[in-house]
């Protein structure tokens, strides 16, 4: 393992920090960030931006223009070597004549994993691998998921009362979290590619599921729904042209599917597991449409059952200064019995948006 100096981590810690800027706009791609170094300074940086755009070394080495040819170039992930939508990135590095690159970790894309870096070194440039690879692959963990596990990302969400309620007895849960807090998920839809809750949320709360910021991106809306009874006049369905609306079912009637497809939503027809969608196979099915992150919403029995069955990646709870006494836990049953089964979180952060408090955790 090569000998990082300082200069090398603040450099890849920037370059990081770039990458992540490409977050909910390169996928199914992975973030990538880079800088470029020479003589100590950074004469040029980018990231990529868009999927089926410039990757981050095009844009880093761009930047840099002619004072590129002997520097170092940090980058998050390696160089990819293939014709994808765009050109290998290693040809370019060597184009430009750089003479060290040092990358964060290895990409598992079996297109790529490991023959970058043997075309860089064949050209006579130096590649170091490594470097802050535990933060790169918290970045990019849904690429990773996807790539080595063939699903999405999951992301387990919601808001409850400091006393552990997602509603009252009576179902009202408008609002249990303040206008921040509510603002803040909307970012949080901005950045995923598909959102899932099941024909009781729907039904019971009749929701849009779209994102509300002024230049924001509308995920792909998902609703578990075994017999096609989302209503043909419910938000989801009416506004499925500015949102799609994907209703998966396991036996729902030919009459019913084909009245919500000339609704304009598409329904998915997938195997049961126990009277209703199996989860796994779904999860397989997404992942063939490249969907990188899915955030679950709930309710209550749909989340049980994602981390019943340990699907679950990462949570993110919103937690209000509020108690209601009896009320709807945000989880149903999970068959775990011992305070040993249950589901633990790390790398926890929390987060203030007004009175309310955000909670975030991978899921061990």
């Amino acid at each position: 393992m090569p000998e990082w100096t300082d200069l090398d981590i603040r450099h890849m810690h920037r370059a990081l920090k770039l990458a992540a800027k490409g977050q909910g706009r390169v996928e199914p791609n992975p973030m990538v960030g880079a800088v470029v170094v020479k003589n100590g300074k950074v004469i040029g940086e980018g990231f990529h931006q868009l999927f089926g755009g410039p990757h981050a070394e095009v844009n880093a080495i761009k930047n840099a223009g002619a004072k590129a040819k002997g520097s170092t170039v940090y980058v998050t992930l390696e160089p990819c070597n293939h014709f994808g939508k765009t050109p290998p990135c290693t040809q370019l590095l060597i184009k430009a004549g750089v003479s060290r690159v040092v990358s964060a970790m290895t990409d598992p894309d079996e297109r790529v994993s490991g023959r970058g870096f043997e075309t860089l070194k064949q050209a006579g440039i130096k590649v170091e691998n490594g470097l802050l690879e535990d933060e790169a692959r918290k970045l990019n963990a849904p690429y990773l998921t996807l790539r080595n596990q063939g699903r999405p990302f999951i992301i387990a969400k919601w808001a409850m009362t400091l006393d552990g309620q997602i509603a009252t007895f009576t179902g009202d849960s408008k609002w249990v979290t303040g206008e921040k807090a509510r603002r803040h998920v909307h970012q949080v839809r901005d950045r995923v590619d598909a959102i899932l809750i099941g024909i009781g949320t729907a039904q019971a709360d009749d929701p849009l599921l779209t994102c509300r910021l002024p230049s924001g991106r509308n995920p792909l809306r998902i609703v578990l729904d075994s017999h096609a009874r989302l209503s043909l006049n419910s938000n989801l369905v009416r506004t499925t042209q500015e949102a799609g609306t994907l209703v998966v079912t396991t036996d729902g009637s030919d009459e019913r599917c084909q009245s919500l497809e000339s609704a304009g939503c598409e329904v998915m027809k997938v195997r049961s597991r126990q009277g209703k969608p199996s989860l796994r196979y779904l999860l397989n099915r997404l992942g063939q449409r490249q969907i990188t992150n899915l955030l679950v919403e709930g309710g209550r029995q749909v989340l049980g059952a994602f981390f019943r069955e340990k699907l679950v990646d990462k949570v993110m709870v919103y937690q209000s200064p509020k108690i209601i006494g009896d009320g709807l836990s945000p989880v149903a049953e999970t068959g775990w019995h011992l305070m040993s089964q249950a589901a633990r979180l790390q790398n926890v952060t929390t987060r203030r948006f007004g009175e309310d408090l955000l909670v975030e955790g991978l899921v061990m």
